[in-house]
């Protein structure tokens, strides 16, 4: 063989994704909804003055376009044929458009080309008929790089074009197109192709190509193109010239880097199982042999998700392109361990899988995150831990701790209420820590009879009267209060006419005349501030039960942040701590 010839077959041979290009509608695989619409639009005369396709890279956007452009130029051997959504090989139009050479179907990258003037002389072009064909098609690729300007200048011929033009865009960013534009399309989306398909395709060109390929190692091309035809095929092209022909799966395992499928369950069930040391030497062979750390972390994420899957619907075990390792170690494994624990799994790959991603050391990232991982699955459920520490908790509680109560994970304490109310001599108590429950406004004959102050502080906040319940509160000190009559000591903040407000609106609500006076006796505390400490205390009192004591033991970090009481009256001498058990609040690390 010359020089010259040999470089004539090189020049000769193309890559799989162009030689098995679809060239009808018939060709597409995984688009039936698309191809059903088209092929009904097209027998139907329906044809649309634009169309948009959209989906991931490699579907066959513009692939359909070409088609598309074909089908509506169709005029068959003898020149008298109308569009079709069949065969148009016999045509010498549509020849001339597979070969990218028809001067009436003008294809244009809008990523090379964003701007207004390209756009301006595209629309020049569109006033004039076409020389031969049916329709003169533009087929924008990648429309969403356009410029802003650029667009506008198209809308108005996108709208009302002549009838021979038909706009078809491709584009993989649909949310970029601006609505104006998406309003004036037939919008497409291509689907993702599922594995199982892709598998049976690729293993179709394989066997044209005249290799002999594994199942394993297709079903490893078809997961790795990841929907997209265009890749697998790459791929596929790729393994041939690997291995001469004779496409084994351990080559292409070796050729994209993912580890073997039976060591990464290896590696899982060692790591949840707490075998550390057995799980880093696993990880480190996969990683000799040239596994990249970051797909084994996402391998093993996969695997996780497998197993739940199988776990929560077994029925899913019956898919034929489920193979067969991972059906019969996934149900082992999720047969042996609980939802909790597959879930908890997750999360700490996932976040693992990031970390990975973002470090300039992968493997020590994937190391750590493998450390972490056995150590969680040592660890007792939560459920467990809180029935555990409950067992070890002494039934009689001390005498400090009365009135405490725990359970289900939660620490409740009930209290007494008390009231704050005092004669006018009364000292300042700042160790008060009684808050008084606000009791309800009580009708009678016709008007509201207030029995506590902080009935009256509530029954401001009920009418509306948020500041004066604020002041009330927090800007007062209470020397007396009884029916019919309010004594206190203003802060330094409180309005001066705090009492004649307050006299008008209990005369407007009660139906009776208050004495309301200001005094400089010293008087309680505000209410908010006994409020506030008694909300220390009963934070204080719950951290002194010996189930909270018994938490913090075990998780030094936790800190409380809820914690409820099961009643505002402390229940009976007799009664067992089980009777002020509430959930809702708890422990949190």
């Amino acid at each position: 063989m010359t020089e010259e010839t040999a470089q004539s077959g090189a020049a000769a041979y193309r890559v799989l994704a162009r030689k098995y290009r679809p060239q009808a509608f018939s060709d597409l695989i995984g688009q039936e909804a698309l191809v059903r619409t088209l092929t009904n639009a097209i027998e139907g005369n329906r044809i649309a003055q634009a169309y948009i396709l959209t989906g991931v890279r490699g579907v066959g956007k513009t692939t359909t376009a070409r088609i598309l452009a074909r089908a509506l130029n169709y005029r068959g051997p003898e020149g008298d044929k109308g569009p079709t959504a069949g065969p148009t090989g016999d045509c010498s139009i549509c020849q001339a458009i597979a070969e990218d050479r028809h001067i009436d179907v003008i294809e244009m990258d809008a990523a090379s080309r964003t701007g207004v003037g390209d756009i301006r002389e595209l629309i020049e072009g569109v006033r004039y008929r076409p020389v031969e064909a049916r329709y003169k098609v533009y087929i924008i690729d990648e429309v969403h790089m356009l410029s802003t300007s650029a667009f506008n200048a198209l809308l108005k011929t996108l709208e009302e074009p002549p009838p021979h033009v038909v706009f078809i865009f491709a584009t993989t960013e649909i949310r970029k197109v601006p609505v104006t534009v998406l309003s004036r399309c037939q919008r497409f989306d291509l689907r993702r192709v599922p594995p199982q398909l892709l598998a049976s395709h690729f293993a179709a060109i394989a066997g044209k190509e005249g290799a002999e390929a594994e199942a394993e190692a297709i079903g490893l091309i078809a997961r790795a193109a990841d929907g997209s035809v265009r890749d697998g095929l790459s791929l596929l092209d790729q393994a041939i010239a690997l291995t001469d022909g004779k496409i084994a799966g351990a080559a292409v395992r070796d050729m994209l880097g993912i580890a073997d499928r039976g060591r990464l369950f290896d590696l899982l069930e060692a790591t949840l199982g707490g075998r550390l040391e057995e799980a880093l030497e696993i990880l480190a062979d996969l990683y000799r042999l040239g596994g990249d750390p970051v797909v084994v972390l996402q391998d093993l994420m996969d695997i996780v998700h497998t197993a739940t899957r199988l776990k929560l619907t077994p029925r899913s075990a019956e898919d034929e392109a489920l193979p067969d390792l991972e059906r019969t170690r996934g149900l082992a494994l999720g047969e042996g361990l609980g939802l909790a624990e597959l879930a908890r799994a997750w999360q700490l790959l996932l976040k693992g899988y990031g970390e990975a991603q973002l470090t300039p050391q992968p493997l020590q990232a994937s190391e750590m995150v493998l450390i972490r991982l056995a150590h969680a699955s040592t660890l007792p459920p939560p459920g467990d831990l809180i029935q555990q520490l409950k067992d070890e908790t002494p039934s009689a509680s001390p005498p400090a701790a009365a009135g405490q109560a725990a359970g289900s994970g939660t620490v409740a304490v009930a209290r007494p209420a008390q009231s704050i109310s005092a004669p006018p001599t009364a000292a300042v108590q700042p160790t008060a820590v009684a808050v008084p429950a606000p009791q309800a406004a009580a009708p009678a004959c016709g008007t509201l009879a207030i029995t506590s102050f902080p009935a009256l502080v509530a029954l401001a906040g009920d009418k509306g009267e948020q500041q004066i319940a604020y002041h009330l509160e927090h800007d007062i000190c209470l020397v007396h209060f009884s029916s019919g009559a309010l004594v206190y000591r203003p802060l330094a903040v409180a309005p001066q006419d705090l009492n004649v407000r307050l006299q008008r609106l209990l005369k407007e609500w009660t139906g009776s005349d208050w004495r309301i006076e200001r005094s400089e006796e010293v008087g309680d505390a505000p209410l908010g501030e006994q409020k506030e400490a008694a909300a220390a205390a009963h934070t204080h009192e719950a951290l002194q039960h010996p189930l909270a004591l018994a938490f913090l033991a075990q998780f030094p970090d936790a800190r409380l942040i809820a914690h409820r009481r099961k009643a505002d009256a402390l229940p009976p001498a007799s009664a067992s701590d089980d009777a002020l058990l509430e959930d809702g609040g708890g422990l949190s690390r």
